[in-house]
């Protein structure tokens, strides 16, 4: 099910570049979210609406300035649509919950899946496992 909340709720609930990625489609500028380069162990959520997004497990890194994972936790957490903006054929990714924009998916990821999923920082919240060690992995 769909969670609906009006835009002046988005407003009060996120900040600002939040909102423009989340409900614009806005792109956060690489190399400068809070967790391009966060490889503490736990699950990424939504930062609207808390839907369980990306494991840590399976978070790399793509060199791009930007949290890459090789795959969703769970396919029903998100949706995938084309995007034609910017003279160029990408398909974008959104929260299945509640439509926020969170980035894009490419096929040059790291096997098993060989996807990297390219979700804006903006995007997401954190939530750490209590007994985890960080770990980096590269691509």
């Amino acid at each position: 099910m769909k969670m609906k909340k009006t835009d002046q709720e988005y407003k009060q609930s996120l900040s600002d570049i939040e909102y423009r990625v989340t409900r614009e489609a806005a792109t956060e500028r690489p190399f400068t979210g809070k967790y391009w380069d966060h490889w503490d162990k736990g699950r990424y959520k939504c930062v609207c609406c808390d839907t369980p997004l990306f494991l840590s497990e399976t978070k790399f890194d793509a060199g791009c300035g930007w949290p890459s994972y090789n795959a969703p936790e769970a396919a029903s957490s998100i949706k995938e649509i084309r995007d034609t903006s910017h003279g160029m054929i990408r398909t974008e990714v959104r929260c299945a919950h509640c439509d926020a924009h969170l980035g894009h998916v490419f096929e040059d990821g790291p096997m098993p899946t060989g996807l990297r999923y390219c979700i804006n920082s903006a995007s997401l919240s954190f939530e750490p496992n209590s007994n985890a060690i960080p770990v980096k992995t590269d691509k």
